[in-house]
């Protein structure tokens, strides 16, 4: 039997979130590691309760999580997250930012 082979790839991503910003998203096979750089989020994963992440704070999501509120908590004053993603190279050559993130389809 031939042995699978899972060739990682590291994808680093800033996003920046408008006041009032929102992107509901799936990761598909990713793993991501998040960083609050700048402002407040608003973080309900899965069936998780929902939190408040502050600047400096982070947070892992597994793959498949859906991350149903991905919020900027503010009105006023936009934020900003590095997530770094771990995904298989592969199907990140194949797919590119599909491999990675998924909004949900009512954000498209």
């Amino acid at each position: 039997m031939q042995e699978a082979v899972y060739n990682p790839s590291l994808v680093t991503l800033r996003v920046e979130f408008p006041p009032n910003g929102s992107t509901p998203h799936r990761h598909g096979g990713a793993s991501v590691g998040a960083f609050v750089l700048k402002g407040n989020l608003l973080n309900k994963m899965n069936d998780d309760l929902m939190k408040f992440i502050t600047e400096g704070e982070s947070w892992f999501e597994a793959p498949g999580c859906h991350h149903r509120i991905s919020d900027n908590a503010s009105e006023t004053e936009p934020a900003t997250l590095i997530a770094t993603l771990v995904t298989d190279t592969d199907k990140f050559d194949k797919d590119g930012m599909a491999a990675l993130i998924q909004i949900d389809e009512e954000y498209n």
